[in-house]
């Protein structure tokens, strides 16, 4: 499954906090209600990006993993 995004950003490679620190600053650029796919290789990015999600408005509508990357579709509140 592949959600429509607005903004895509490639942070493959990137260890953490880098990746989170990114898509955070792609989000304040966003607008209310637009969509960022992330992509990441870091595995610490998954427990990061739900705690993130947890803990402020912004949404993860889908999270893919597969061999090589770890993937979301971050909804900005």
């Amino acid at each position: 499954m592949d959600l429509n995004c607005d903004i895509e950003i490639d942070l493959s490679g990137l260890q953490c906090p880098m990746p989170l620190l990114k898509a955070k600053l792609a989000l304040n650029a966003m607008l209310s209600e637009q969509v960022l796919k992330v992509i990441a290789t870091d595995p610490a990015s998954e427990k990061d990006f739900k705690l993130f999600a947890s803990q402020s408005d912004n949404e993860i509508l889908l999270f893919q993993k597969d061999a090589d990357a770890y993937i979301y579709w971050i909804r900005k509140a």
